[in-house]
């Protein structure tokens, strides 16, 4: 197996990003009604990502495996004013984004995503590290559980209406 590397995106990954966010999105879509096909949200959604991370002293991570792009993980420190909740809960590293590319997933490459931008974060002073997934993306949250992210909060929806 080649040799898994992680580093920093530039600005000449932004083709394979793009397309990696494609990926991502239509993944979600296949799996909740409430997602717009991702062709039509990869331009905005990347340039907000990378504002996000750029300016929240995150990073938007690549990995490769023998030089080909194989995925990337995407978070920021996010800050918070909820009156009920510690100043280490207000303050704290934000997963927006985890893609593994389909031939390169079952190889813990997600994993590896998810620890780099974790040293990453936490050189910023955060003591926790939250991200979300779909319900429905079991396969995604059997990887943060293995991660070491557990429950926080969860969000319940109930459709009462049709936006049709």
């Amino acid at each position: 197996m080649n040799e898994l590397a992680i580093r920093t995106a530039t600005l000449s990954d932004r083709g394979r990003l793009r397309a990696a966010v494609v990926e991502l999105h239509e993944h979600e879509r296949r799996l909740h009604n409430s997602r717009l096909p991702g062709e039509e949200t990869a331009d905005a959604y990347l340039d907000w990502m990378l504002a996000e991370a750029q300016q929240g002293g995150g990073a938007v991570l690549v990995a490769e495996i023998g030089g080909g792009f194989a995925g990337f993980a995407a978070g920021w420190i996010a800050q918070d004013n909820i009156i009920e909740e510690t100043p280490d809960s207000n303050r704290y590293g934000y997963v927006s984004d985890v893609c593994v590319l389909p031939p390169s997933r079952g190889r813990r490459i997600a994993s590896a995503l998810l620890e780099a931008l974790e040293e990453r974060l936490r050189s910023g002073g955060v003591a926790r590290i939250r991200l979300s997934a779909l319900a429905a993306n079991v396969a995604a949250r059997k990887v943060y559980e293995r991660s070491g992210f557990k429950p926080y909060e969860v969000v319940y929806e109930k459709v009462v209406g049709s936006s049709d």
